[in-house]
C-alpha cells in the first residue's frame, strides 16, 4: 500500500506498546495524521521525541471518558478531522485458573480491554467526519477459543468480538466499518511476560517460545509489523465493504 491513509486523522490507543507503536509507524508511512495515547511508559516516551506536524502523543487512560473526551477533542482541534480509530490498550492479568484467579486483577483486565473498547467507540465513532471511517478493535486468537490459566484475559478478548460485530451493525448507517483483529502471540512485551509466567526449572525461557512456535503451523512467532499491515489495511479504502469481521493474523494457529 502506499499513501493509503492521506489526509486521514486516526486515534490509536496503546499506542507505546509493540503493536500500537508499530501501528502508529505504519499509519504515518501511508501519510495518516496520528494522535497516539497511552499510560506513561518508555515507549510513549520513545514516541513523543517524534511528535511533530502529523503526530501527537498524549499520556491517556482507556478506562477513563473523561481522557477518551479529552483525546478526541485535542484530535480535532489539531488536524480538524476524526477518520479512524485503533483500540489496542490491552493487558494480560495473571496466568491463573479461573477458582484461583484474583478478583481485582479479574476486575482491572477487563476494565482495560473490554470497557476501554466500548469507551472508545462510544466517543470517538458520533465525532468521526471522513467519507470512509473505520474503528478497528484488536482482540486475540484468545477471543477465537479458550486457554487455560487466562480466564480474564480470554473472556476480555471474546467480549472486544462480540463488541466489533455490535457495533459493526450500530453504526454501519452511519458510515462507520468496525472489525477486530486477532493476533497470535507477537513479539512484545506482553509475549516476553506471559514466557517469563510459564518458566520453571525444567522449562527455559527459550525452551517455552520454542513451544510456542511450535503450535504455530507457519512455525514461529509474529512481528508487530504483521499486525500493524492488517489495521492499517482494514483502515483504508480497500477495506470499504468490509464490516463486522473478527481476522486472526496468527500463522495459521486457528486453521486447525
Amino acid at each position: 500500500m502506499s499513501g493509503a491513509l492521506v489526509d486521514r486523522t486516526i486515534i490509536v490507543s496503546g499506542a507505546g506498546g509493540g503493536i500500537g507503536s508499530a501501528t502508529v509507524d505504519q499509519c504515518l508511512t501511508e501519510g495518516a495524521n496520528v494522535v497516539a495515547f497511552d499510560l506513561a511508559s518508555l515507549g510513549l516516551a520513545e514516541l513523543k521525541k517524534r511528535a511533530g506536524q502529523r503526530l501527537i502523543v498524549v499520556e491517556a487512560d482507556v478506562t477513563s471518558s473523561v481522557d477518551w473526551e479529552r483525546v478526541r477533542d485535542e484530535s480535532l482541534a489539531k488536524f480538524g478531522t476524526l477518520d479512524g480509530l485503533v483500540n489496542n490498550a490491552g493487558i494480560e492479568g495473571s496466568m491463573s485458573p479461573l477458582v484461583e484467579y484474583p478478583e481485582q486483577i479479574f476486575d482491572q483486565v477487563l476494565a482495560v480491554n473490554v470497557k476501554g473498547v466500548f469507551l472508545g467507540v462510544k466517543i470517538v465513532a458520533p465525532a468521526m467526519t471522513g467519507t470512509n471511517k473505520s474503528i478497528v478493535n484488536v482482540s486475540s486468537v484468545a477471543g477465537l477459543a479458550g486457554a487455560s490459566g487466562l480466564g480474564a484475559y480470554v473472556a476480555s478478548k471474546h467480549a472486544v468480538i462480540g463488541l466489533t460485530k455490535t457495533a459493526a451493525i450500530e453504526l454501519a448507517g452511519d458510515g462507520v466499518r468496525c472489525n477486530a483483529v486477532c493476533p497470535a502471540p507477537i513479539r512484545t512485551r506482553m509475549m516476553d511476560s506471559l514466557i517469563d509466567s510459564m518458566k520453571s526449572d525444567e522449562r527455559d525461557a527459550a525452551a517455552i517460545e520454542g513451544l510456542i512456535a511450535d503450535s504455530i503451523p507457519l512455525g514461529r512467532i509474529g512481528d508487530a509489523s504483521e499486525v500493524a499491515a492488517l489495521m492499517v489495511f482494514l483502515l483504508s479504502d480497500a477495506a470499504s465493504f468490509i464490516s463486522g469481521a473478527a481476522v486472526p493474523v496468527d500463522g495459521a494457529m486457528k486453521a486447525r
